[in-house]
Parts: structure tokens; sequence; C-alpha cells
């Protein structure tokens, strides 16, 4: 049953992994790690407005953690903080309640819905998602003083 999720096309994107590495000056960077099974993910994060400017993360993650993060690699460049937000929201829905897979330029997430009948998969599959929420949050919490003293 195991082989469902790690299908050829999980596979692929795990062991072709882009963006490898860390940004030099990142507006934000984030770890997510599962206790679970010990897999981590750190990201680092360069916006231009309200877009993905540059990505880099670092991987120590199971076969799902790698796919996924594989993914998030290929397609975050150019997206909005909105989408990042979305996206990580589908993945939950599709995972954990049976919900319709990321549509797209996020589509190519679909080849991991076999592991929703993983619950134990699910925190590794999660972690770029929650890990670029978490930069973005920073982000967020940085700009806000900003534009409120802006509007005083």
């Amino acid at each position: 049953m195991l082989d469902d999720i790690y299908n050829k096309q999980i596979l692929e994107f795990a062991g072709n992994i882009p963006r490898i590495g860390r940004l030099d000056s990142p507006d934000a960077s984030a770890t997510a790690h599962s206790r679970l099974c010990g897999s981590t993910v750190t990201i680092d994060l360069k916006m231009d407005g309200d877009r993905v400017a540059d990505f880099a993360h670092e991987v120590k993650a199971c076969a799902l953690g790698q796919a996924s993060s594989s993914i998030m690699a290929r397609h975050i460049v150019g997206a909005s903080a909105e989408e990042l937000r979305a996206v990580r929201e589908t993945m939950r829905r599709m995972l954990k309640e049976n919900g319709p897979p990321p549509e797209g330029r996020f589509a190519d997430l679909r080849y991991l819905e076999p592991v929703r009948d993983y619950k134990a998969r699910h925190a590794s599959t999660m972690l770029t998602f929650d890990a670029v929420v978490d930069a973005l949050d920073q982000i967020d919490a940085e700009t806000a003083p900003v534009a409120a003293s802006a509007t005083n």
C-alpha cells in the first residue's frame, strides 16, 4: 500500500529538488519540523511587493517532504502571498478532509493525493507549506507597524 504514496512521480520530485541552499538577504526565514518523523524544512523568502521574488530551502525530510518541497520550489517564484496561503489550506483540506488537490501553478501537488490515507505522513508533507506561511506571517508582522504609522 505504501507504493501508492511512493509512486514514480513523487520519487522523481524528491530526487530533483531545485533551489537548494539559502538566500543571502531574505525578507524572512522559517523552519518547520515534524516531531513524528524528524523531518525539517527551512525556507528563505524574498518578496517584491506581494509576490515572491526569490526562494531557497534546505530540506532534511523523507521522500514526501522532499517531493512537496520540490514542487513548491518549482512554482513559488511569482506567486502571491494570498496564493501561497490558499495552497497551504487546499493541501490541508486535501489531506485531512478529502478535498480536491490544488489547481493552477501548484497542480503538480495532485501527485501527493494518495498521502491522505496515511495520517502519519501528513506532517512531513505539509512542512514546506507551513514554513512558507510562517515566513509570510513574519513579513506581515514587520510591515504592519509601518503601514499603521503611515496612516496616522
